[in-house]
């Protein structure tokens, strides 16, 4: 059976630098102010940034009453400050689970930077993916108010 695959893009035009938008991708300080649904918390301590190609990036978000779940991957192409390439899960042997594989590609726009965010999905049904999606579109509003 050939596995489900599913992609989408979400472009955004954040009010800061770019150089600022990429450190929000790769402090773990700033990384930790965004990341993940308002409704949980990803403390600086449990975030890893190994921002280089091969590099693991790892991220666990907790809930209340003890609620952890644990995001990962590999970095597969870092080019400050303009583009980062990225896994979650491992797509090249996804197992059952959704594995994607997501480039980031960031503009300077007069002073301003223009974010395209696109992510290919493996084992990937379009429900998964449009879940996916709503979620980053809250973690990117949560972005511009931390550039804010």
């Amino acid at each position: 059976m050939t596995p489900q695959t599913a992609e989408y893009e979400i472009i955004r035009l954040f009010n800061a630098p770019r150089e600022l938008v990429w450190a929000a991708w790769t402090e773990p300080e700033r990384f930790s102010q965004w990341f993940g649904p308002r409704m949980l918390t990803t403390p600086v301590g449990r975030i890893t940034l190994d921002t280089r190609p091969g590099g693991v990036w790892q991220a666990t978000l907790v809930g209340d009453e003890g609620f952890e779940a644990t995001l990962d991957g590999t970095y597969r192409e870092v080019a400050e400050p303009e583009r980062l390439v990225f896994t979650t899960g491992d797509p090249d042997n996804p197992g059952e689970g959704p594995e994607s594989v997501v480039t980031i590609d960031f503009t300077e726009a007069d002073g301003k930077t223009e974010m395209r965010f696109h992510q290919y999905g493996v084992n990937t049904d379009p429900q998964h993916a449009e879940q996916a999606k709503a979620g980053w579109v809250e973690f990117f509003d949560r972005l511009a108010e931390h550039l804010a």
